[in-house]
């Protein structure tokens, strides 16, 4: 259990690490405001939004690689004698 709950540790530091240059780039583009509470659900969504997106994105890397080494080790094994 150990394994695991390092893991979910460490994608919890790389999402909030993604989010405060995310956060950053958003108030300076779009000028939110801070202190209402509106802009913080648009920049909350956004981000949702962009970690639905890149976990899509990373779903289809993963099975890509998959299918590939599954192909790949089917082939090796029909050369071996």
């Amino acid at each position: 259990m150990g394994k695991h709950r390092d893991l979910i540790g460490i994608l919890l530091i790389v999402i909030i690490a993604m989010f405060i240059p995310f956060l950053g780039s958003i108030a300076i583009n779009y000028g939110f405001n801070y202190l209402q509470m509106g802009d913080w659900l648009k920049i909350i969504s956004t981000f949702g939004w962009f970690l639905l997106i890149f976990g899509l994105e990373l779903i289809i890397v993963f099975l890509y690689f998959k299918i590939s080494n599954k192909i790949t080790n089917d082939k090796i094994k029909n050369l071996k004698p």
